[in-house]
């Protein structure tokens, strides 16, 4: 009896155990809950995504945001809040379990929320990076740019042929993701693909 109870319990336990990872990945920095908060220059919305719209002017082009694997969406508010004050939407998407590829078309919905953007890049930073590559491997007609944060598409999604600006920016000391991974990338984006190398910089 004892036996067959530790066999259900085997399953239950390495699903909590899962979630238990998925969900306690590292947490924002102050500096990002500060970014958080509106001002004359940019107004920001947390209702199902995290949004940032700059209050001078009614944009036109967007940028849609897939976090890393295990990290608070808000952690990446500085960067969204610096772009938003340039001109443009940002949008940052929460994703299932905090992991991408379970949520890999959610830009699909971000898109068709705001019609009056026509111009859409699209982005994202480790694993959702590949995700973001992923997405414009599926609607490369919707997607007009792709940018990469310590990160490069899986294989299965070669953009080389797609009239996509990208831009793809590694830190030097990723500790995580390889130079050499991100590099190989080349022949899966097109020639014209901008590399921004930060001295210095690890994978977060």
């Amino acid at each position: 009896m004892r036996r067959w109870l530790l066999l259900l319990l085997i399953p239950v336990l390495i699903v909590l155990g899962f979630l238990v990872w998925a969900l306690t990945g590292p947490g924002a920095m102050p500096e990002a809950e500060d970014a958080l908060q509106t001002d004359e220059t940019v107004e920001v919305s947390d209702e199902r995504w995290l949004v940032f719209s700059p209050t001078e002017n009614e944009p036109t082009s967007g940028l849609i945001l897939y976090p890393g694997g295990r990290v608070d969406p808000v952690a990446y508010a500085p960067l969204a809040r610096e772009i938003a004050a340039g001109g443009h939407l940002v949008v940052i998407v929460p994703m299932p379990l905090n992991l991408a590829f379970l949520g890999a078309n959610r830009a699909m919905e971000v898109m068709d929320t705001f019609p009056e953007i026509s111009t859409w890049a699209i982005g994202g930073h480790s694993l959702g990076g590949a995700m973001a590559a992923n997405y414009v491997d599926g609607q490369p007609d919707r997607i007009e740019g792709l940018a990469l944060w310590a990160a490069y598409p899986a294989q299965s999604d070669d953009l080389s042929d797609l009239a996509l600006e990208v831009v793809s920016i590694y830190g030097t000391n990723d500790g995580v993701t390889t130079i050499d991974d991100i590099r190989g990338s080349e022949t899966l984006l097109p020639e014209n693909a901008s590399w921004v190398a930060i001295d210095g910089g690890n994978h977060s």
